[in-house]
């Protein structure tokens, strides 16, 4: 029997390009099928260690899915977050962490979420590394900042014995100091540009919201210099009896505003 007599031309080539598609077919093999979902984790682990976060990330997806409604599945969900924050994605970091604790509100790892939240907003905008940058912290915006410090404050006030409090509890002050040389910041800004009321009112602010932070001396001195440009002597006399009680030993007393070698909160 000769085929090739019997079929049309039209009906040729369809055989041929079925053929040809069955000959290039290339479903993908998952090669983790066998795998168990502790050597899943494991691998997981191990990419991410070694910087490949595109492979932890498929490999975390795939736990989560064949151990789902196990605590191996929550783990993957908050490693999965890690790896987002350590491949420099803090917004995936953030909704992969609000994703968990939507689902999971009574999870016992619910005090890591909250403490990694607060990390991932700290460091976007802080840093504990931030020595090495030029850029004074409190000239940065500072949205990441006070949601960082809202995760804290969270995790110390619902867990207050948690392994994390005390990290987390440093890293508040940080930020509130944070929050009130940039007040301050600013304040010193509208001074230099003559705008005296308005940095009487940033240094207003500081001055209520953060309570002992450094920058209030700074603050005072502001408001001083900004009364005394107003003519308002009253008010710049009340104000430096304040400084003096509060600070007597204060160096913008004595020298004014000081020329800064680097940020204010650099230590070494």
């Amino acid at each position: 029997m000769k085929l090739s007599r019997r079929l049309s031309a039209p009906a040729l080539a369809t055989l041929v390009l079925v053929a040809a598609l069955q000959g290039c077919s290339t479903t993908p093999v998952d090669e983790t099928a066998n795998w168990s979902p502790n050597r899943l984790y494991s691998e997981a682990i191990d990419e991410r260690d070694a910087g490949n976060f595109e492979r932890a990330f498929t490999l975390f997806e795939r736990l989560e899915g064949r151990a789902a409604g196990t605590p191996l599945a929550q783990q993957a969900q908050l490693d999965k977050a890690f790896t987002h924050y350590r491949a420099d994605e803090p917004a995936k970091a953030q909704a992969a962490l609000e994703r968990f604790m939507r689902l999971h509100p009574a999870s016992p790892a619910l005090d890591y979420a909250l403490y990694l939240k607060g990390l991932v907003n700290f460091n976007d905008e802080l840093g504990l590394f931030g020595s090495l940058a030029q850029q004074d912290l409190s000239e940065r915006d500072q949205k990441a900042a006070k949601e960082s410090f809202e995760a804290f404050r969270e995790l110390v006030t619902r867990f207050p014995d948690s392994r994390y409090a005390p990290d987390a509890r440093a890293r508040m002050t940080y930020v509130v100091n944070s929050l009130a040389q940039y007040e301050v910041h600013v304040a010193r800004y509208y001074h230099s540009r003559g705008a005296h009321l308005a940095a009487i009112g940033r240094a207003q602010t500081a001055l209520k919201d953060y309570v002992d932070a450094p920058a209030l001396e700074e603050a005072l001195y502001i408001m001083v210099q900004s009364y005394d440009a107003l003519g308002l002597t009253q008010l710049r006399d009340d104000t430096m009896r304040v400084m003096r009680a509060s600070y007597p030993n204060s160096e913008f007393i004595a020298q004014g505003f000081k020329r800064k070698s680097g940020p204010w909160w650099k230590l070494w």
